[in-house]
């Protein structure tokens, strides 16, 4: 441990101690003053941490930045306080103590195990309405793009990991968990102080480096990769917050990240990516981003939300505090200038799953881009390995071999007919599932009864055979119609390969 984080080890004890976990939170709080409190809102939380005690006291210093009696403060953290204002997390006068830090309890499950983890960053922007002062290495707290990085990752076990960009750790002490080392990259050296602290203070190990993008591992190949990068788009102008804005020009910084990401993956290995990406004039955004995409990557991007340039510039500026400012006009102005002459008419939001290689070859490579604004279930980590799994199973079968397959239909997946009432059939056939990206598609009835048929025992010729018997069709001609249905449906997951 570096000498000066020998407080992580006492403050661990004392947070333990005083309960200062996600659940004893939320059930001391209420729901009502938690949800407040999401809203950045502290008032309903005050009234509910009154008491004096250590999990009040930590909750009123850290989470609702209100300075405490000296008292209270040393009684929640004994021998601390001191310690605290040395490293720059408290500060005190005569009589009060408060927070200079964020230090959060936060939860997790990511291997099926429950995991009590303290996140530090820097104090959260905007409680009760306070005008928002975020300096350019501002280092973010657990925010609503953190969770849902940690919520796409896939959890399964590594041996190696890196958090491209990892601003307080939070994505590190994810990874740690299930990956035999990880590394961790930032330019901020605040972020790595940081980071470096919240491993300690959890007891996790992770190779903190500083250094730009990829130039930390030069040379060094990972099973997975998970990365927050700076998506921001917008103009060079201004101040630059190092926690969204890259600097580059555009969505340049995710295009790098996407083109030169495989270069540092194992083979099989995984990239995946929260961003933003630009959508211009004349280009599909599936076609511009398509081109990203090496031949010998498999590769899952899915297009959650896209929003008008007015609605993101919007967004930004009120994240950055400027919502209402004296010079919020002009701001506002030369970014939508910008995004114009620039030709992008709207902004995705998205997730960028690349698998390098796992027999992919040349020119191998599953390439899918999708637009999937529906709600899907969390964490979708899973999904997406399956995603994975059902590419590695499809590729380079032949039609022969996929007829000598035994299939498996989920069991999530369910069957909804529509149509008249009482009238004698159905208009369409939608297959739906249940869980992970709750696809649909619709489907006749030929693939209904195999889909329904699909339980593992009889092999897909047998199958088809049977049906074409049953609805005295010629198998030949039923195969070579729905052989191809048949690799959408496992490409899709509503079927597993036996």
């Amino acid at each position: 441990m570096h000498s000066d984080l020998d407080f992580t080890g006492p403050l661990r004890d004392a947070l333990v101690s005083a309960d200062f976990t996600y659940d004893r939170v939320a059930e001391a709080l209420g729901e009502e003053a938690h949800r407040a409190l999401g809203r950045n809102e502290t008032l309903p939380a005050l009234r509910r941490t009154t008491s004096g005690g250590p999990l009040d006291t930590l909750v009123r210093l850290f989470l609702l930045q209100t300075p405490v009696p000296h008292d209270d403060a040393e009684r929640a953290l004994p021998g601390l306080v001191d310690r605290l204002c040395n490293a720059g997390l408290l500060e005190q006068s005569v009589s009060e103590v408060a927070a200079r830090t964020d230090c959060r309890p936060y939860a997790t499950s990511e291997t099926g195990e429950d995991r009590d983890l303290w996140v530090v960053s820097d104090l959260t922007p905007g409680l009760d309405g306070a005008p928002v002062a975020v300096g350019p290495d501002h280092v973010l707290g657990i925010s609503s793009a953190s969770t849902s990085l940690a919520q796409l990752t896939m959890r399964e076990p590594v041996s190696s990991a890196l958090d491209l960009g990892t601003g307080c750790g939070v994505q590190a002490l994810h990874l740690a968990a299930h990956a035999g080392s990880v590394v961790a990259t930032d330019v901020n050296a605040r972020a790595l102080w940081m980071t470096r602290l919240n491993a300690a203070l959890n007891g996790v190990e992770v190779d903190v480096r500083d250094g730009s993008f990829f130039e930390p591992v030069r040379g060094e190949r990972f099973d997975l990769i998970a990365t927050n990068p700076p998506f921001v788009i917008s103009p060079a102008t201004g101040q630059r917050l190092v926690y969204r804005d890259s600097g580059l020009p555009g969505d340049r910084v995710v295009e790098d990240i996407v083109r030169t990401g495989p270069e540092h993956l194992t083979d099989g290995g995984w990239l995946q990516v929260l961003a933003n990406w630009s959508i211009v004039d004349g280009r599909p955004w599936d076609e511009r981003l398509g081109s990203w995409l090496r031949d010998d990557c498999d590769a899952l991007v899915v297009q959650r939300e896209t929003l008008d340039p007015s609605a993101y510039v919007e967004l930004w500026l009120k994240d950055s505090g400027h919502h209402g400012g004296p010079d919020y006009a002009r701001r506002y102005d030369t970014w939508l200038s910008w995004l114009e002459e620039a030709g992008i008419r709207r902004i995705g939001f998205g997730w960028i799953n690349v698998r390098l290689g796992d027999g992919a070859g040349s020119g191998g490579g599953r390439h899918e881009l999708i637009e999937w604004p529906y709600d899907v279930e969390q964490p979708i980590g899973p999904a997406v390995h399956a995603w994975g799994e059902a590419a590695s199973a499809l590729r380079g079968l032949t039609d022969d071999e996929l007829l000598g397959r035994t299939l498996r239909a989920r069991e999530d997946v369910q069957q909804e007919t529509v149509g008249r009432p009482g009238a004698e059939d159905p208009e369409a056939i939608v297959l739906r599932q249940q869980r992970g990206f709750r696809r649909a598609r619709t489907a006749d009835t030929v693939e209904a009864a195999f889909l329904g048929a699909c339980d593992g025992d009889l092999t897909v010729g047998r199958l088809l055979g049977a049906l074409g018997t049953l609805l005295e069709r010629d198998e030949a001609d039923l195969r070579a119609a729905y052989l191809p249905a048949v690799r959408e449906l496992v490409a899709e997951g509503f079927l597993g390969v036996g």
